[in-house]
């Protein structure tokens, strides 16, 4: 009874669909009103993350560890970058990448995998992408340990205070996550190839984005084609690998106005993904 009476009063006798504004306001809301239940689901997928697997969330330190080698041995050695100190160069763009792409591919079949529970039982089905994303903040913290031990091992003279600036840069991601990781969650009620399609588009993504290149490598191809280096600018891991390098990296503050339009941008994806996850949220049921 509590559930039924704490779902949004636009749903229940509305001549007409809920204005954008009403929507989001009730957005909001669930996710303020129902923290504790987010926390909850937080907590048990990250002790199912833990118990799965027989080194649980060693995974997360070993993970970027084992990529690092295979980065550094085809870019470093074979096509010679010429970056100094490439594998952390390299990590610091891996350790991200993967703490996005694990989120929008937990948050993606975050409702489409809870059918049964969704047609049981009313409760707002923005918390599932939600805390699917949310987990994944402590898992980030886990990858910061080998990070901190590459700098402590063999980079000490690039360590310095900016480091403690990473979860400014991290505020600024989850942003962007959560607003990707919702939309897509809504679309693979509906396509269930959705996860699957969003996996390729995500490695190509990473390619096309500055992980395993500096952004200086690209000057000569924007210099022939103008539009070319528009578009990479506009790529948001453009602005987010930067920001990342030069807090690990370069030992410097980043530039503060791409990030600033980053947080707009992601701020208003956001509630435009928020909006049209509610409009389509009375069609769940249906459709499961």
């Amino acid at each position: 009874m509590q559930a039924r009476a704490s779902s949004p009063h636009i749903y229940v006798g509305s001549p007409g669909p809920p204005a954008s504004v009403d929507l989001l306001d009730a957005a909001i809301r669930e996710i303020v009103s129902r923290r504790r239940l987010i926390r909850y689901l937080v907590a048990a997928a990250t002790r199912k993350a833990g118990t799965n697997t027989l080194l649980g969330h060693v995974w997360w330190i070993l993970d970027p560890l084992l990529q690092m080698p295979l980065y550094v041995l085809l870019v470093g050695m074979i096509l010679r970058s010429g970056t100094a100190d490439y594998p952390l160069f390299v990590f610091a763009a891996v350790l991200p990448w993967k703490w996005f792409t694990s989120s929008v591919a937990d948050a993606t079949t975050s409702v489409s995998t809870r059918d049964q529970l969704i047609k049981q039982v009313p409760f707002p089905k923005l918390v599932l992408p939600v805390a699917a994303i949310t987990s994944g903040i402590p898992q980030f913290a886990f990858g910061l340990i080998p990070l901190l031990g590459l700098m402590l091992l063999f980079y000490r003279d690039r360590i310095s205070v900016f480091l403690l600036l990473i979860p400014i840069v991290a505020a600024v991601q989850l942003l962007l996550t959560l607003a990707a990781g919702i939309l897509l969650s809504a679309f693979d009620v509906f396509a269930r190839d959705t996860g699957r399609l969003a996996g390729h588009v995500l490695r190509l993504w990473f390619f096309l984005s500055p992980g395993l290149y500096s952004t200086d490598r690209i000057d000569h191809v924007t210099a022939r084609y103008p539009a070319v280096g528009f578009l990479f600018r506009l790529n948001p891991f453009t602005t987010l690998f930067e920001a990342y390098r030069d807090l690990i990296y370069r030992a410097r503050l980043p530039d503060p106005a791409p990030l600033a339009w980053l947080l707009i941008a992601s701020a208003c994806l956001l509630a435009i993904t928020l909006i049209l996850f509610k409009r389509l949220e009375p069609r769940f049921a249906k459709v499961l």
